[in-house]
């Protein structure tokens, strides 16, 4: 048998049938059974409070790409403020300074999940445009140039604003000295479900903020964990991330009946990151079995 490890269940299901709550359980422990890796889940169905399920949500994780969810938050924050406006431009550049001793290093075209921003470098872009390209095709470069200019003091103190209080933004991407150091942007499944409910639930209705972000991240083109076993007709706005041995995705599922819901898949330590990635999504669909069945 393969080996996991992860260190408490919570599971609070009060609108569903006690059998319904033993086999969701039961699945989600078979599944994980199966791969060797660290996992965390953190379920919220956003039409029946008290239908959830927990697993490790409190353990820390490297943040990986989901951290450009809060940057995106924090760039709304300020412009809402009125420091600058979305559809002001922003040279693109690319040096930036490591946060261990300030020495400059530069992002790789071939590296990164879209290359084409490089072609750009000289030239002025959106901030609405760079924000775009960080979250639907999770550009390393729109991140930085954007951490640069808003602060990651700033994305950190919104966050825990907001109630995530052991996210952690220190730097951008890339920065190889910090990340030996292991000084790296880091979440808990708990925290990215906080964040990504701030922008789902409105406290009356949906902010033009708030929809205009959703709208960017059902836009998201990496799609192979939380949608990879839905229907068609299931829409699922989120943000994956992933380093090596490490992949996540958190989102909000919109069904068609108008129901809605926010899940957190978080892995580390995965000995096979392609099996790890197939068992997330795997879990994605029990869970959505587990809503539509209710």
């Amino acid at each position: 048998m393969k080996y996991y490890r992860y260190l408490l269940i919570s599971i609070i299901l009060f609108c569903c049938k006690p059998e319904q709550n033993k086999s969701l359980d039961l699945k989600i422990r078979n599944l994980l059974e199966q791969v060797e890796g660290d996992f965390a889940i953190a379920f919220q169905d956003l039409n029946r409070e008290k239908n959830n399920f927990f697993l490790n949500e409190n353990e820390k994780f490297h943040a990986a790409s989901t951290m450009k969810v809060p940057v995106m938050i924090e760039m709304y924050n300020q412009a809402s403020q009125g420091k600058f406006s979305l559809n002001d431009s922003i040279l693109v550049e690319n040096k930036f300074k490591s946060i261990v001793d300030d020495t400059s290093y530069e992002m790789n075209a071939a590296e990164d999940s879209e290359p084409l921003l490089y072609d750009r470098i000289g030239k002025q872009v959106t901030f609405f445009d760079l924000m775009y390209q960080m979250i639907i095709m999770s550009s390393n470069l729109a991140t930085n140039i954007l951490v640069k200019e808003i602060g990651c003091k700033n994305i950190t103190t919104s966050m825990k604003r907001l109630g995530a209080y052991d996210t952690e933004v220190l730097r951008g991407v890339e920065d190889q000295k910090a990340y030996d150091l292991g000084l790296n942007n880091v979440t808990t499944a708990k925290d990215l479900m906080t964040i990504i409910k701030s922008i789902a639930v409105p406290s009356v209705e949906l902010s033009e903020d708030q929809m205009a972000m959703i709208n960017v991240l059902k836009d998201q083109k990496f799609n192979d964990i939380i949608p990879r076993f839905l229907p068609i007709d299931v829409e699922v706005a989120h943000k994956t991330g992933s380093i090596t041995g490490l992949h996540h995705d958190a989102g909000i599922i919109y069904l068609p009946n108008g129901e809605s819901y926010v899940l957190i898949l978080l892995s580390k330590n995965l000995k096979d990151f392609d099996e790890g990635t197939l068992t997330l999504a795997k879990i994605s669909r029990l869970i959505y079995d587990h809503v539509i069945d209710l």
